[in-house]
C-alpha cells in the first residue's frame, strides 16, 4: 500500500522538525494543543480558501525555524483559538497550565482584524501586546510569526483597504519591533512584503532595476565575493564564509528618500559579508580590505565594540572595486556567534530549558520596560505615536560619568538622556554637562558624548521640554506632568470659583451640598467638578442650580450694577487719591513693569525710579536683580483689597478699567486656532488688548497675548480656559 504524504494541515511534519533539534522534546504537547486547535477551527477558512489550521501551523513551523521550546510552538498553534472560538483561558490553563495559558493570552488580539481600523482599538491592541512581552519576550516571538505569515498571504486579502492598513501597522510597528529584537531577516521580510502593498508602483520599479543589474552582470557577485576571500587569505586571515546579496527593496528605496538621490546615484546597492573564527579576526580582515581598495570616508561604524541595542555586533565599511568595475560596495565583517545573532537575534541563543530564562531574556531589552513605561505615562492616542518615536531610532551613544553607556535616538537631547538613565532622574533634572562644558538642555548629544546630569531636591518637568525631547519615554513623562499641574491648577481655580458663586448667593457651597449636584451634571466625583469648572467646561451658576434647583424658578429682584470703583492712579499719569496698592503716599505716581505683568493676587514690590514715581514688579520678576545693588529702591507694598476688590455683585474688566496679564499660547497652525483662543478667553470675560504671532511653523504658531482681567484669579481661569480650546497644546503666563 503506498504511503500518502501527510498534507499541508498534519502536524506530522512540525513534530519531525522539532525532533531534529531536540530529540527529548514533548511532542504529546504539541500535538495536543494542535488537536485542539484543529478542532476550534474546524469551521473556518482563510482568505484563500485552506482550513484555518494551516495558518497556526504555518506560524508554529516559522518559530520550529528558530529551535523555540514546546510551549512556545504550542502558542503558536493556540494563539487565535480564545479570540476567534469558543475555547476560554480557563479551558486552556486546566488542559495546557498556566505557562501555555499566559502566553496564549498575551498574542491574543482584543478583538477580530477586520474590527481594527480604529486608531484606539489598535492602541489597546498593542498596549496588552507590550504588557505581555514585558514578562515574556516569547509572547513577541509568536507575534511576529503571526504577523509574518498573515503578511506572507496578504494577496489574499479581498479588500484593498484591509490590506492597506495592515501593510501600514507592520512597517510601523512589527518591522521595527523585529529590529529591536535583532531579528533582521524578519524585519527585511516583514518590510519588503509591506513596501509592496503601500507603494507597488515604487516597488515594482526597483524591482525592474535590480532585475536589470543582475542581467547586466549576473557573475558580479560571484567574482567579488571570491576576490574578497583572496585577499583576507592572502593576509594570513581563515575565511569561513563569503557571502555576496543586494539590498532589500525598501532599504534601496528608505536610502533613496534619505539621501534624496535616484536609483543609479545609489553606490552601496549590493553587500557583501566576510565571517571569520574569532573576534580578533575580525580587525585583521578590516585591514586586509582596507589594504586592498580604497575606503570611502564616513562609511566606517564599529558595532562590535559598541554593539547595537539589540545585541548586533558586526563592522562595516564601504570600499571601492578595483578597475574596471569601480563599483562602490559594503563590506560586513562579523564571526560566526555575531552573524547567528544579527539573523536571528533573541531566538540565536535560546535558553528557555533554563528556568527563570523568560524574566532574563526580557530583562536583556531594557526598551521593552521602556514601552511598558511610555504605556503607563500616555494616553492611548499618544501611546502609538510615542512607541514610534521609541522604536524608530538611528542611535547615538553616550556616557555617564562613570562610564555607563547610554544609547538614543539621533537628535537626542540630555532632557532624554536623563530620562534614559532614570525617571526621576528626568523628573528633577535642571542642568546638563556635555564633555565637562555646561551647555542647555536642547543641546544635540553627539557620539561618545559624556553627559552629567544635575538634579534638583525640587526640580520639575517643564513644559517646554516636550519641544525638542525625541524619545517617547521623555515624552510621555513631561505630558504626564504638565497634565497632572494642569488638572491641579483647574482644581483649584474651580473651588475657588464655586465657593464665590455660593457665597454671592448666600448659599451654603459645602461638599455636602455639593454632592447632589454631581448626578444632576453626570460626574463621578466632586474632583471632576472642580475640575470642569476650573476649565471652564461648566459654569458655577449652573452648579449653584443643581445643588439648589428651586432657585432656577423663584423670581429674582433686578440686581442694579454698581458703578466701578475708581482706578485712583492705577494708571501713569492719573492723579486720583484711591491708590490700588497699599505702602505708597497718596497721590505717587505708580507704573506697572512690562516685564511680569503683575495683577492684583500676585505678589508684588516697588521700585523708585526718580521722577517717574514708583514701578510694581511681581516679586518674581528676573528684572528685579539687576537692582540688587541699590536696594534702597526697594518699596514693601500690596494691592489694597477695598481698591482692588469689586462690588459683590461684580463687574467685568475692559476699556482701561482692568489689568493686563500676558499669556504665551502654542496652537495648531489651522484656520480656526485664532477663534478658539478669543472664544475661550471671552468666555471667562476677559479683554484682548493685544495681540501678536510670534512664531509661526508648518505644524504650529505661538502668539502672544494680552489680556485685560480684574485679578489673578480670573486670569488663571482665562489660562484654564485656553488649555481647553481645541486645537491648543501649550499655554503660559508670559514674562517680558
Amino acid at each position: 500500500m503506498p504511503v500518502v504524504a501527510p498534507g499541508p494541515d498534519s502536524v506530522e511534519p512540525l513534530i519531525e522538525k522539532v525532533r531534529g533539534y531536540n530529540p527529548d522534546a514533548d511532542v504529546a504537547l504539541i500535538r495536543a494543543a494542535y488537536e485542539l486547535a484543529a478542532e476550534a477551527h474546524r469551521e473556518q477558512k482563510r482568505d484563500n480558501g485552506d482550513p484555518y489550521i494551516t495558518h497556526p501551523l504555518a506560524v508554529a513551523d516559522i518559530l520550529a525555524g528558530y529551535r523555540l521550546d514546546e510551549a512556545s510552538l504550542a502558542t503558536a498553534l493556540l494563539h487565535d483559538v480564545i479570540e476567534d472560538t469558543g475555547v476560554s483561558r480557563a479551558a486552556l490553563e486546566k488542559k495546557f497550565g498556566a505557562e501555555v495559558a499566559n502566553l496564549v493570552d498575551g498574542v491574543t488580539k482584543l478583538t477580530r482584524l477586520e474590527l481594527q481600523s480604529d486608531r484606539t482599538k489598535q492602541a489597546e491592541n498593542f498596549g496588552k501586546l507590550v504588557l505581555a512581552m514585558s514578562k515574556d519576550i516569547r509572547v513577541l516571538l509568536v507575534k511576529l510569526a503571526d504577523r509574518l505569515h498573515n503578511m506572507r498571504t496578504l494577496h489574499y486579502v479581498p479588500q484593498a483597504p484591509r490590506r492597506q492598513r495592515i501593510a501600514r501597522e507592520t512597517m510601523e510597528i512589527y518591522a521595527p519591533l523585529a529590529e529591536r529584537i535583532g531579528m533582521e531577516s524578519v524585519k527585511t521580510e516583514l518590510q519588503t512584503l509591506a513596501f509592496a502593498q503601500l507603494d507597488p508602483e515604487a516597488y515594482e520599479s526597483i524591482q525592474a532595476r535590480l532585475n536589470f543589474l543582475r542581467g547586466q552582470g549576473a557573475d558580479v557577485i560571484e567574482e567579488v565575493r571570491e576576490e574578497l576571500g583572496r585577499v583576507c587569505n592572502d593576509q594570513g586571515v581563515t575565511v569561513l564564509e563569503v557571502t555576496g546579496r543586494e539590498k532589500s527593496p525598501y532599504s534601496i528605496w528608505e536610502k533613496m528618500q534619505r539621501r534624496n538621490v535616484q536609483f543609479e546615484q545609489l553606490s552601496d546597492i549590493m553587500a557583501f559579508r566576510i565571517v571569520v573564527p574569532a573576534r580578533e579576526a575580525c580587525y585583521t580582515a578590516l585591514g586586509a580590505v582596507h589594504a586592498a581598495y580604497p575606503v570611502i570616508a564616513g562609511r566606517f561604524k564599529d558595532y562590535i565594540s559598541t554593539p547595537k541595542a539589540n545585541g548586533y555586533q558586526s563592522l562595516h565599511t564601504g570600499v571601492t572595486l578595483r578597475e574596471p568595475r569601480n563599483q562602490k560596495i559594503e563590506v560586513q565583517i562579523r564571526t560566526a556567534e555575531m552573524q547567528a545573532v544579527a539573523e536571528n537575534g533573541v531566538a540565536a541563543h535560546w535558553l528557555y530549558k533554563q528556568g527563570g530564562a523568560a524574566a532574563k531574556a526580557a530583562q536583556r531589552f531594557p526598551w521593552v520596560q521602556d514601552l511598558k513605561e511610555i504605556l503607563e505615562n500616555s494616553t492611548l492616542d499618544e501611546f502609538l505615536e510615542n512607541t514610534k518615536l521609541a522604536l524608530y531610532q538611528d542611535q547615538v551613544f553616550c556616557f555617564t560619568p562613570k562610564g555607563q553607556l547610554i544609547q538614543l535616538p539621533r537628535g537626542a537631547t540630555p532632557v532624554d538622556f536623563a530620562y534614559a538613565v532614570h525617571s526621576q532622574i528626568g523628573d528633577t533634572c535642571v542642568g546638563a554637562k556635555v564633555n565637562g562644558r555646561l551647555m542647555p538642555l536642547r543641546h544635540e548629544l553627539q557620539n561618545g558624548d559624556q553627559v552629567e546630569i544635575m538634579t534638583s531636591r525640587g526640580g520639575t518637568p517643564s513644559p517646554q521640554w516636550e519641544r525638542f525631547v525625541v524619545t517617547g519615554k521623555a515624552r510621555a513623562r513631561i505630558r504626564r506632568y504638565v497634565q497632572a499641574q494642569q488638572r491641579q491648577q483647574n482644581r483649584d481655580a474651580g473651588r475657588a470659583a464655586l465657593a464665590k458663586a455660593f457665597r454671592q448667593e448666600g448659599l451654603d457651597g459645602s461638599e455636602k451640598m455639593l454632592e447632589p449636584a454631581l448626578k444632576v451634571l453626570k460626574l463621578a466625583a466632586l474632583e471632576d467638578l472642580y475640575v470642569g469648572v476650573g476649565n471652564g467646561n461648566i459654569s458655577p451658576k449652573d452648579v449653584v442650580f443643581a445643588a439648589y434647583p428651586e432657585l432656577r424658578q423663584a423670581p429674582r429682584a433686578p440686581r442694579m450694577m454698581p458703578a466701578l470703583p475708581s482706578r485712583g492712579t492705577a494708571r501713569p499719569g492719573s492723579g486720583g487719591v484711591n491708590l490700588p496698592v497699599t505702602g505708597l503716599v497718596p497721590g505717587m505716581a505708580i507704573h506697572y513693569a512690562g516685564c511680569c505683568h503683575p495683577v492684583p493676587g500676585d505678589r508684588i514690590v516697588g521700585i523708585v525710579a526718580t521722577g517717574k514715581g514708583v514701578t510694581i514688579h511681581t516679586r518674581e520678576c528676573p528684572t528685579l536683580e539687576s537692582f540688587s545693588a541699590t536696594p534702597e529702591r526697594f518699596i514693601d507694598v500690596d494691592w489694597d483689597p477695598s481698591a482692588t476688590e469689586p462690588p459683590s455683585g461684580g463687574w467685568k474688566a475692559g476699556k482701561g478699567e482692568g489689568y493686563t496679564g500676558r499669556v504665551s499660547v502654542i496652537a495648531d497652525n489651522e484656520p480656526r486656532s485664532i477663534a478658539n483662543v478669543t472664544n475661550a478667553i471671552s468666555k471667562q470675560e476677559g479683554d484682548i488688548v493685544n495681540l501678536r504671532i510670534v512664531n509661526r511653523q508648518a505644524d504650529f504658531f505661538e502668539i502672544m497675548v494680552d489680556v485685560e482681567v480684574r485679578d489673578l484669579r480670573q486670569l488663571i481661569n482665562v489660562i484654564a480656559s485656553l488649555r481647553a480650546a481645541p486645537g491648543v497644546h501649550q499655554v503660559e503666563r508670559a514674562r517680558g
